[in-house]
């Protein structure tokens, strides 16, 4: 049996709303169907995402295959692209030196980046749902200053920040590392606006069975929050991983340092070695690169979301 769905006509003999609806949204489709396979089949959409790929990939293929130079070749001109003699020996005295603890500052870094993604993640979604959703006196003038705080250059927060720790007694341990910036505002505003885009009619249903506001942000609201939750976990990871300047203040002890931090000790006063220093680099990226293989459809998906609603 065949059916058909015949457009709905009115007094006046032209099709119903309902059927013009249906006909403007399969057309609006088609369009956009065709049009994205234009962009596929054209030869320049493609030449441009080599180039793109070229640019991003480019300089972590250049530093891979440094490391596997010797010191002599790494530092010749012209430079050569592939090995001459490929060897292991940069990994072996960034690993044989006892004075530059490698695995130590690996370790450090984990720990530091880890424990800072994930007091990010925990602050910022509690203080982004109740500025999305509950009601308080001042609460757009509370989000204004705290929309506010992006436009203050982040060094001027050294000094207090260096401060605050010292009282505090944190300095030259991981705390230093960890605590400051858990609160950052764009872990507030990002959150904000993913929780603005969730249906309120959900929180709404289990009010009514009972539920208090605790269980909603706990049952409900975190897991459809989930894909913005693993994007600013990993955002604030990446952040915390790659900082260089904060580490150089509040650490002061050798078997204290970060990866960046330490990697940057190892070229001399005179001379630097290349191959040495791309070997710790290549380290340095490869905990980056595995995270990013497993979350990247939720960093995709999170960054989309966020946007939606204002």
């Amino acid at each position: 049996m065949t059916t058909s769905t015949q457009p709905t006509a009115t007094p006046g003999g032209s099709a119903g709303p309902a059927a013009v609806s249906e006909t403007t949204g399969t057309t609006l489709t088609a369009t956009s169907d065709r049009r994205s396979r234009l962009k596929r089949t054209n030869p320049g959409f493609w030449v441009v995402m080599v180039l793109l790929a070229l640019a991003f990939i480019g300089p972590l293929v250049w530093m891979l295959i440094t490391s596997f130079k010797t010191g002599v070749e790494a530092r010749s001109v012209p430079p050569t692209f592939f090995p001459q003699d490929p060897t292991i020996s940069a990994f072996q005295t960034l690993f044989s030196d006892q004075t530059n603890p490698v695995l130590l500052w690996l370790a450090n870094s984990l720990m530091a980046a880890t424990g800072h993604a994930v007091l990010v993640v925990v602050i910022c979604s509690m203080a982004g749902y109740a500025l999305a959703r509950m009601e308080f006196p001042f609460k757009k003038l509370i989000f204004g200053m705290i929309i506010a705080t992006l436009f203050i250059p982040g060094f001027i927060f050294l000094m207090p920040n260096f401060l605050i720790l010292n009282q505090l007694g944190w300095l030259d341990t991981l705390w230093s590392l960890i605590v400051p910036g858990a609160a950052g505002a764009f872990g507030v505003f990002f959150m904000r606006q993913f929780f603005s885009t969730i249906p309120i009619a959900l929180e709404e249903s289990a009010r009514i069975d009972g539920a208090s506001s605790w269980r909603i942000f706990f049952s409900i609201v975190l897991p459809n929050a989930r894909p913005a939750l693993v994007t600013l976990g990993v955002l604030s990871f990446l952040t915390n991983w790659n900082d260089f300047i904060w580490p150089i203040y509040v650490l002061f002890s050798p078997e204290r340092l970060t990866l960046p931090v330490g990697l940057s000790k190892l070229q001399g006063s005179y001379t630097i070695d290349y191959a040495v220093m791309m070997a710790g680099a290549a380290i340095a990226a490869v905990p980056v690169l595995i995270i990013y293989i497993f979350v990247q459809r939720f960093v995709i998906e999170g960054v989309a979301s966020s946007g939606i609603k204002g």
